[in-house]
């Protein structure tokens, strides 16, 4: 059988999507190496699959926190600066050294993430077929479609389109030090002339986490674009929720993900909402909190505070989730029927909240603005307006038949067999 290479940016939301990928590649007798700084090894959770170290001199182990602590509050122009320029840093450090170490491995074949250039570019010098794959938002660009980091809808009228051209030119004027190593690269391979992340895309197939059902509409998605659905372990949904949950009281889940676990004060403005509901709430900050910290939001009306908690087991029993919109919980959140309070921070979150708005299964405010009352008014729209689950509902019945991590093996082993675009079956 093959060999594959996943190539991915160094966080864990983006690994945990490969991985499942990776484990029915496995399952289907294939060998799959993550390939990238040592510090990600800790990511991957199945012993089986395989893992190759670069970068050693120019991120050594223990340097992925400092990226970690900037994608965790990227904030104001100097913060986001800070986090396009350890994004360059990467691309640049897998093109310098992912040639030399891929032949060794004797890779036949890669899955690249859509946000990480390298993939593409990695695998079009060395000749190899490879598949991309939008662990978020896609990047592919259409004129009625907002950038995926912009937080309004999509063009509806001229204006709206010309909305979408002035930001796409501020957001390639900031991502200019990524652009330099795309173009220097593509350069050097001898490929043709690029200089972003939607230039590196795979001509044989792009799958996709998001669903058609919760995306805007696309017009221009190409023939070999796949919406597959949340890219997930066959065994994700095995962990169950040990707490005692009262039935008779509303129950709500609250995680800000891997990257934003740490922003205590907006946890703390969560726990006093639904103490002033009377509403049970578990709080999963992902690690970034000390015990101080859990203390205070128990004392502030927290009924249970924890690192991680098995996510797929919360959803199915919660009434509510309040979430910071990135992927793959707004998906969970989806499969589960779960309405949703988002509250977009960075990133693809605020294009994320404008779909979930959009698509009718929750409601969305703004981290930093919203105050206990707009907490309160808002969690109570979506336990007493029953359409909010129901939209959710429906889209995740769109998920589950959608194929998954099972249905882009098939598509993966495919662009392998044919060595030819595979097409999307309603192209």
């Amino acid at each position: 059988m093959s060999h594959f290479a996943v190539i991915a940016p160094p966080f864990a939301g983006h690994f945990w999507a490969l991985e499942a990928l990776a484990e029915r590649l496995i399952m289907c007798g294939h060998r799959v190496t993550f390939v990238q700084q040592e510090d990600t090894r800790v990511l991957l959770r199945q012993p089986q699959i395989g893992f190759a170290a670069l970068g050693q001199a120019s991120h050594p182990p223990g340097s992925l926190a400092t990226v970690i602590a900037h994608a965790g509050h990227p904030g104001a122009p100097f913060g986001l600066r800070r986090v396009i320029q350890d994004m360059a840093r990467g691309t640049d450090m897998l093109c310098r050294e992912g040639p030399k170490l891929l032949r060794a491995l004797g890779v036949e074949a890669l899955i690249a993430d859509q946000m990480e250039a390298a993939g593409g570019l990695l695998a079009e010098y060395l000749g190899l077929p490879w598949v991309s794959v939008a662990c978020a938002l896609p990047v592919n660009r259409e004129p009625r479609l907002p950038l995926p980091v912009m937080p309004w809808s999509y063009a509806v009228s001229p204006f709206g389109e010309h909305l979408n051209r002035s930001s796409s030119r501020v957001y390639d004027y900031l991502m200019r030090p990524h652009k330099k190593i795309i173009a220097k690269h593509a350069e050097a391979f001898g490929l043709p002339p690029r200089d972003s992340l939607h230039q590196c895309l795979s001509p044989f197939a792009q799958i996709s986490q998001t669903l058609a059902g919760f995306d805007f509409p696309r017009q221009e998605a190409p023939a070999h674009f796949h919406p597959v659905g949340p890219l997930r372990s066959s065994n994700q949904g095995a962990a169950l929720l040990d707490l005692p949950v009262d039935a008779g009281r509303p129950f709500v889940f609250a995680s800000l993900g891997t990257l934003q676990g740490g922003r205590f004060g907006l946890f703390r403005r969560i726990a006093m909402a639904c103490r002033d509901l009377d509403l049970q709430l578990l709080l999963a900050h992902c690690g970034r909190l000390d015990p101080g910290q859990v203390r205070a939001l128990q004392a502030a009306g927290a009924t249970w505070v924890t690192d991680f908690a098995p996510q797929c087991a919360a959803l199915a029993q919660a009434d509510v989730t309040i979430t910071h919109a990135g992927l793959n919980t707004v998906l969970d959140a989806l499969v589960a029927g779960t309405p949703m309070l988002a509250l977009p921070i960075a990133f693809d979150q605020p294009a994320i909240a404008a779909r979930v708005v959009y698509a009718g299964a929750g409601l969305r405010a703004s981290p930093l603005l919203a105050r206990c009352s707009t907490l309160r008014r808002l969690l109570r729209r979506l336990l007493d307006e029953p359409a909010f689950a129901e939209r959710a509902a429906r889209i995740g019945s769109e998920a589950r038949q959608s194929g998954g991590a099972e249905r882009a093996a098939d598509i993966v082993e495919a662009v392998l067999k044919s060595g030819r675009p595979v097409l999307h079956a309603a192209a």
